[in-house]
């Protein structure tokens, strides 16, 4: 198993550099803080303050004034259990490097951004969860005769610019080679045109880009996952929610509505979560 290629990804991380909500996000005089009583109390109108991905097709997307994808609704679901109307939720772009800053200067409540648990991460802030595990995965052409790891070999793969994904795999099959392209919205399009074989990241986000509407039935993802990554709610670690949350998340994939969530957000690549890793094996162990 390769080692997690976690949030590296970061989706397209060219909003990580030089945005708008980089430059705010320095700034710890945000909405989040002082949220918490009033969530607390039920529906006051206070709201929560959000951080999500703006631009993961499938999980955290934003198009206009509308916010779409599977962390998306599970923030909602989640804040309607602690008594907050999706109408009281403001949304925050929570870039991949900025999110514990976020979290720890108050400027969001909490984050859902395909944010992996990790005890670097744990120093620093606190997670429910988790509520999803995904794991490193291929996309291919439909008609692809790519299968796993093993049939990469003198295959082209696509390598983004500031991920270590590609690399990971290049390290476990030498003969795999490796095509630099800035974004994964460009190695998507490449892949759709025949340039390239194939394209690693977590198995969710490429199953997101699969899901859009103008590569309908051009792409797969294989299905055979080679890292695990447990997406968790990231927390301040003065948030008392920590283990109500987690109680929360237990009751969605009790109650079918994770399943719900997922086909909403990915079935339109054939994506089904991966039946030995989800539900997790245990949704909490991370507050504090």
């Amino acid at each position: 198993m390769l080692s997690a290629c976690g949030d590296d990804t970061g989706t397209e991380d060219a909003g990580d550099g030089g945005t708008a909500a980089e430059d705010t996000a320095d700034d710890d005089s945000g909405t989040g803080e002082g949220t918490e009583d009033a969530a607390a109390a039920g529906g006051s109108g206070e709201g929560l303050t959000i951080g999500i991905k703006f631009d993961q097709p499938g999980l955290g997307l934003q198009e206009g004034d509308e916010y779409s994808g599977m962390d998306v609704d599970v923030a909602i679901a989640v804040a309607e259990a602690l008594g907050v109307a999706e109408e009281d939720i403001t949304w925050r772009e929570a870039p991949t490097p900025q999110r514990e800053n976020l979290l720890t200067t108050n400027q969001v409540d909490m984050i859902f951004a395909t944010y992996s648990i990790t005890d670097a991460r744990k120093e620093e802030v606190q997670f429910a969860g988790p509520y999803f595990v995904a794991g490193q995965d291929l996309l291919v052409a439909a008609d692809s005769d790519i299968e796993g790891l093993d049939d990469l070999d003198g295959k082209l793969l696509c390598s983004v610019t500031g991920s270590t994904s590609a690399t990971n795999v290049q390290e476990e099959v030498p003969g795999v080679q490796l095509q630099e392209y800035g974004t994964y919205s460009e190695c998507v399009e490449q892949l759709a045109n025949g340039t390239i074989d194939a394209l690693t990241t977590d198995d969710t986000i490429l199953a997101g880009y699969a899901a859009q509407d103008q590569y309908a039935g051009q792409l797969r993802v294989v299905g055979a996952p080679f890292s695990e990554e447990h997406y968790g709610v990231g927390l301040n670690k003065d948030s008392e929610r920590c283990e109500e949350i987690n109680e929360i998340l237990q009751g969605f994939w009790d109650d079918g509505t994770m399943e719900g969530i997922i086909e909403d957000n990915l079935g339109a690549a054939d994506y089904t979560a991966n039946p030995d890793l989800n539900p997790p094996s245990e949704i909490g162990g991370h507050c504090g």
